[in-house]
């Protein structure tokens, strides 16, 4: 059975989406660990009420990012960790992370990338005035949101939306499609060519 990790920073609601996914056997790997780049990180609740391990990795205790990577790296090894789930993970990976586990890391995005890339991409979207965002499924390589794309899924923004009400609809689509790619991921049924990732010989895209 693989194992995998979660990153969080914050609420963790991908999170739970991702526990429910494996609890009910949609997701067949061990989620094995849940790393935190903060310890105020209600995600980290979340992990304790389902009985999965943590760690918390602030930046401010090191003296610079790729220290932080080293450590994060070797206590991932030390668990087995075969792939990395981000899931409202803060902090950008510096390249040396991203080469240790090269296309074995996903992310995902909430606008149509690369649209409104960074980590205010739903906002941005908001109060540009776009009528339609969405969510992306991506892997991570060594750029910001920049990755071969997985999944994406438009969602509408509607004339009386709030930002809370879009930000609602959105969390919707990302709890439905994320454990979706995780379990294609598990089962090696993605590949990659190129910029283009295919599912079985199909090439995926709207979910």
């Amino acid at each position: 059975m693989k194992r995998f990790a979660v990153f969080v920073s914050g609420n963790g609601s991908n999170l739970q989406a991702i526990i429910d996914a494996c609890q009910k056997g949609q997701i067949k790997s061990q989620l094995a660990l849940v790393v935190s780049s903060t310890d105020k990180a209600y995600a980290l609740e979340r992990a304790e009420k389902a009985g999965i391990p943590s760690l918390v990795f602030n930046v401010r205790d090191y003296t610079n990012k790729q220290s932080v990577d080293r450590d994060i790296v070797i206590h991932l090894k030390q668990e087995k960790i075969d792939f990395i789930v981000l899931a409202g993970y803060m902090r950008f990976l510096t390249p040396f992370f991203v080469k240790q586990y090269a296309m074995k890391i996903l992310n995902i995005h909430p606008s149509l990338l690369p649209a409104f890339k960074g980590g205010s991409g739903l906002k941005d979207a908001f109060t540009y005035g776009a009528k339609v965002t969405g969510v992306t499924v991506h892997f991570v390589n060594e750029k910001i949101d920049n990755g071969a794309i997985i999944f994406q899924h438009a969602v509408p923004i509607k004339d009386d939306d709030t930002l809370e009400s879009l930000e609602e609809r959105i969390h919707r689509v990302e709890h439905k499609i994320y454990p979706e790619a995780i379990a294609l991921f598990e089962e090696d049924r993605l590949k990659v060519k190129g910029r283009k990732v295919f599912i079985n010989g199909g090439p995926s895209g709207e979910c």
